[in-house]
């Protein structure tokens, strides 16, 4: 398989989750013949400047790709202002581009499986999005992978032609809502994700993936996914800017490489219910939630004191 898309990851001021992130995605079959661009942010404050000198000297080390670029930030651009200039760049270069962050960890086949479907379905308008992640869905009668309509933004990729419809205007996003798209956007009310396009609007958090997501579904466009998730997400214990300590999205990364992809492009009813399923009882009972809270609380304290 040639033509390989470049992979983008971006890292800040954990320099531990770094060197795992590389360490796995290092162990993908095509690692090797695979460009690597890393954009590092720059610190916001002097407390970062520390962790943020740790994560570049840990990069300068960085083996095991055809290519690896580093691009250092002088200034602090923010998540989603470093992952929207840097996924234009490389796409504007490349045509296509495999997104990764620090606390990412890769099965040994996530590379294949993203190359196989840009490659796949490279030109049909539709299909917008490959997601790498997935919740722990009851998989019987699920086929291996499958389209949807949300975009996941823990280990994805994209090209050119669906990024160029990528609109960072909030205002011109949500005039093309109307209630029953919110609710349809919203996975049957079962998911936060118009709170996530209020909570932008007011200024609470600066997520580019909400955007993201809204600029496909206002397409009527598509995501692949695999029912059995190829990525895990380790920034889930109260050290990253945007995450708290949750255990809700736990995953068991794949073992094995991905074979079927679907040949018709539409969403996959069954795949659809299993993902209302989860998100609708994913906080499970009053008890649990609880349980969990006392335990985030705990987490925070910890991490507050180290």
């Amino acid at each position: 398989m040639q033509n390989l898309a470049p992979i983008a990851l971006f890292v800040y001021n954990r320099p531990e989750h770094t060197r795992r992130m590389l360490n796995y995605l290092q162990k993908n079959l095509l690692a090797e013949e695979s460009r690597l661009y890393i954009f590092s942010d720059g610190p916001k404050t002097d407390d970062d400047k520390v962790k943020v000198e740790q994560v570049r000297q840990l990069i300068k080390e960085a083996s095991g790709f055809k290519a690896i670029k580093i691009i250092n930030r002088k200034e602090n651009l923010g998540l989603a202002n470093s992952i929207i200039s840097g996924v234009a760049q490389l796409v504007n270069e490349y045509g296509k581009v495999i997104v990764f962050e620090d606390d990412l960890l890769s099965s040994p086949y996530t590379l294949q499986y993203f190359n196989e479907a840009l490659t796949r379905y490279a030109n049909n308008e539709k299909v917008m999005h490959i997601g790498a992640y997935m919740y722990e869905l009851d998989k019987k009668n699920l086929p291996e992978t499958f389209f949807y309509r949300a975009a996941t933004s823990w280990g994805w990729a994209t090209w050119a032609r669906a990024w160029k419809n990528f609109e960072p205007d909030i205002d011109k996003l949500i005039t093309q809502f109307d209630a029953k798209k919110i609710e349809q956007f919203s996975i049957d009310g079962s998911m936060n994700f118009w709170k996530q396009i209020e909570q932008f609007k007011a200024g609470k958090n600066n997520s580019w993936a909400i955007r993201w997501y809204a600029s496909i579904f206002l397409k009527e466009g598509l995501t692949l996914n695999p029912s059995t998730s190829l990525v895990h997400n380790i920034g889930h214990d109260g050290s990253g800017v945007h995450s708290n300590s949750e255990s809700t999205y736990h995953v068991e990364i794949a073992k094995k490489p991905v074979k079927q992809f679907p040949s018709e492009i539409k969403e996959d009813q069954q795949a659809y219910q299993a993902i209302k399923h989860f998100l609708k009882n994913r906080k499970g009972n009053l008890i649990q939630r609880g349980l969990r809270f006392v335990k985030q609380l705990q987490v925070k304290y910890l991490v507050k004191k180290t």
